[in-house]
């Protein structure tokens, strides 16, 4: 079964009578529908019923509403409303302007704005230098888009991309404490972006270019570099790359391997897989051809990067159709295996069809001549094209390791373990862990005091009232409120 995530939390509000236990009905409801359960929060309980909050983890919308129903299904519950947990975070947006200067008396505004603010204007146009110095240029970036490959969704257009622009600026501020403001523009001509952001461009210390699609996106910021004269950055490319950089130089030493004769395969001719060749190429690792990759002894580091037809071929017999691929993938399988015995380490960047045949089986690294020890999978379809992809990576612990004997996690220094580094959404991973966590420590610490006997008396200290709406012992202080003293 797929895992669950707070990308589909949802909050249900519930009640039931009193008498019929509808925490207990509850729990074992979403439960029993593979829901992870992250908090149970109790908002008003009278003599004959009791509400309830109810936050939970879905694995998809369908599987949200799924649990909806099973809830509505018991005689004992009545729901009463359901919301989006990330629906709500995103009503007004994300992001808003504050002032980093008071404006409480008119001294504030005549030196703010005007008339003070005109001395500022006069010693920019006369040293073009100060802007820097005194705007919010140099702390500024903007996130640029066309809204042409928002995510793994497609082309949905420059409106449906600004949540995801909105969610990158409050990751700049966040996490580096930069100025960023999404600029969503609505063409998907090149010159036209090409020259939009070039007008915009003195507002702001850099640009980051951002869910363009390829190629597109490499003339954008080719030609952005050469005519600005701040830096422009294309995150999927460069901000993947960098991953990709830190997945190779750390995971090789964590082998104790040295890049002097390491051997690189990369898949992937996207945005991700262009933006890890570009950070290759900066590296002394040289490009060579699958057939040298695969035939010649190196005495330094090299690099193939794949092309589909290098690793696919028709199950027919036939030659490689770029367009019959796409359309109908299960009539292809893979060829990677032989791959497997020349690389030390495999970058995975490229899209994935759950019709095509798996790239790596655990067969392939089973073989004796098996010689990758490191993969650095970008893609991160998990349980999917490649074996030892078993889960996402962590912030705490990037690289685990995958024993092709067992399909099992095992520590990444054994002595036959390949080295994973699945990179997911990696900002996720802490609401998904402490989610997990919470979820874990209600389990084993309240459930058996709610559903069988509550010895440690936790759930006598911390209910309100009796289930005949009298107050318990902790809150008599509360009587007098009750009776409207």
């Amino acid at each position: 079964m797929a895992s669950t995530s707070p990308g589909y939390g949802i909050t249900i509000r519930v009640d039931g009578p009193a008498s019929a236990q509808p925490v207990s009905e509850i729990t074992q409801v979403i439960s029993a529908a593979g829901a992870a359960i992250t908090a149970l929060d109790v908002v008003e309980s009278v003599l004959d019923r009791v509400v309830i909050d109810v936050t939970c983890d879905a694995i998809d919308a369908e599987h949200a509403e799924a649990i909806t129903a099973a809830l509505s299904k018991n005689p004992n519950l009545n729901v009463r409303k359901v919301s989006d947990r990330t629906f709500l975070l995103h009503l007004g947006g994300k992001i808003e302007i504050a002032s980093k200067v008071p404006l409480k008396t008119r001294d504030d505004l005549s030196r703010a704005y005007t008339p003070g603010v005109a001395r500022i204007s006069q010693a920019i146009a006369k040293d073009p230098a100060d802007l820097r110095r005194l705007t919010i240029k140099r702390n500024t970036v903007a996130v640029v888009t066309d809204g042409s490959a928002v995510l793994g969704l497609g082309n949905l257009g420059p409106g449906a991309a600004l949540p995801v622009m909105e969610g990158k600026a409050a990751l700049f501020k966040r996490f580096a404490d930069v100025d960023a403001w999404p600029v969503c523009l609505d063409t998907q001509d090149v010159d036209e972006i090409v020259r939009t952001v070039q007008i915009i461009a003195p507002v702001y210390g850099g640009i980051n270019l951002e869910d363009i699609s390829a190629p597109r996106c490499f003339e954008i910021e080719a030609r952005l570099r050469d005519l600005l004269d701040i830096p422009v950055f294309h995150d999927d490319q460069h901000g993947t790359a960098i991953v990709v950089l830190a997945a190779l130089t750390n995971a090789l030493k964590l082998v104790k391997k040295d890049l002097a004769n390491t051997k690189i395969v990369l898949t992937g001719f996207g945005r991700v897989g262009h933006g890890a060749r570009e950070i290759l190429d900066l590296l002394p690792i040289t490009e060579v051809s699958p057939e040298e990759f695969l035939n010649k002894k190196f005495d330094s580091p090299v690099y193939t990067q794949l092309e589909l037809e290098d690793y696919y071929d028709p199950k027919n017999g036939g030659e490689f159709d770029k367009k019959e691929f796409y359309s109908t993938p299960e009539n292809y399988k893979s060829s990677f295996g032989k791959y497997v015995s020349e690389a030390d380490m495999y970058i995975p960047c490229h899209y994935w069809s759950d019709k095509a045949d798996v790239i790596i089986t655990n067969d392939d690294l089973k073989k004796e001549n098996r010689r990758i020890s490191v993969i650095a999978d970008i893609s991160c379809d998990i349980a999917g094209p490649i074996a030892s992809t078993i889960r996402p990576s962590t912030i705490a612990s990037p690289v685990y390791g995958y024993d092709p004997q067992t399909q099992s996690e095992v520590d990444f220094m054994n002595e036959n373990a390949i080295a994973v580094m699945a990179v997911d959404n990696l900002p996720c991973e802490l609401p998904l862990d402490a989610s997990e966590d919470f979820g874990n420590e209600l389990i084993k610490e309240v459930f058996d005091s709610l559903l069988l006997e509550d010895t440690s008396k936790m759930i006598e200290r911390g209910s309100e009232t009796d289930l005949n709406g009298n107050l318990m012992p902790n809150y008599t202080y509360l009587q007098d409120y009750v009776v409207g003293k």
